[in-house]
């Protein structure tokens, strides 16, 4: 029984197995592209990719341990010169598949994979989007311009909070006014208590009269 064996054994022995999938590995890297299975396409996917990332690296033990695995040199030239350099800056996904309907025989699911960054059509198209993703921008400078237009006559009103300006002003200047009396109350109180002292002041000298005589 298949209990929790993620790998697709394709109905061979393993020597089998591995010599099937390093012969379709070769030919995807020298033809870019290749017709199977989709059942082979999925298990060449998965023997496929973690040699194309060890190739980023082009080093004397990398170019030894894919060898261990395609056994070809026409295809291990065409990985480490033409391939690597082009798939540098992209961190995984290099191939794709693609299901193409079933075959007539055996009515066998058949699938198309291939080499992502050398699919000329697939990489026009993604440069069409990027244009219309420049114009979709463009779109929104104007927008954006409309809105800066309509924000100055919003903000317009404010100017007639200025009156609250001068009321307060006003408001002021009656303080100022209220408050003056009140200093002129002081000098009035301030005579009245040096009439009140004067008096005490006179009357010592008449008392000390009879005790001169």
């Amino acid at each position: 029984m298949r209990h929790n064996k993620t790998i697709n054994h394709l109905g061979r022995k393993s020597g089998h197995r591995k010599a099937m999938l390093a012969n379709m590995a070769s030919s995807l890297i020298i033809h870019k592209r290749i017709e199977t299975t989709l059942a082979k396409a999925k298990a060449l996917r998965m023997y496929i990719e973690p040699l194309i990332t060890k190739s980023k690296d082009d080093t004397t033990h990398s170019r030894r341990t894919v060898f261990s695995y395609l056994k070809q040199k026409e295809a291990i030239t065409e990985l480490f010169r033409t391939i690597a350099p082009k798939i540098a800056d992209r961190p995984g996904g290099y191939t794709r598949v693609l299901k193409l309907g079933f075959r007539k025989g055996d009515a066998a699911e058949m699938a198309m994979i291939e080499l992502v960054d050398f699919n000329e059509t697939a990489l026009a198209y993604a440069k069409t989007e990027v244009k219309k993703s420049t114009t979709r921008r463009s779109r929104a400078k104007k927008s954006e311009e409309t809105e800066a237009e309509v924000k100055p006559a919003a903000k317009a009103p404010k100017a007639k909070k200025e009156p609250k300006a001068e009321a307060k002003a006003e408001v002021k200047a009656e303080e100022v006014v209220v408050a003056a009396p009140v200093a002129d109350v002081t000098p009035e109180v301030a005579p009245a208590a040096e009439a009140e002292a004067t008096p005490a002041a006179e009357a010592t000298p008449e008392a000390e009269e009879p005790k001169a005589e």
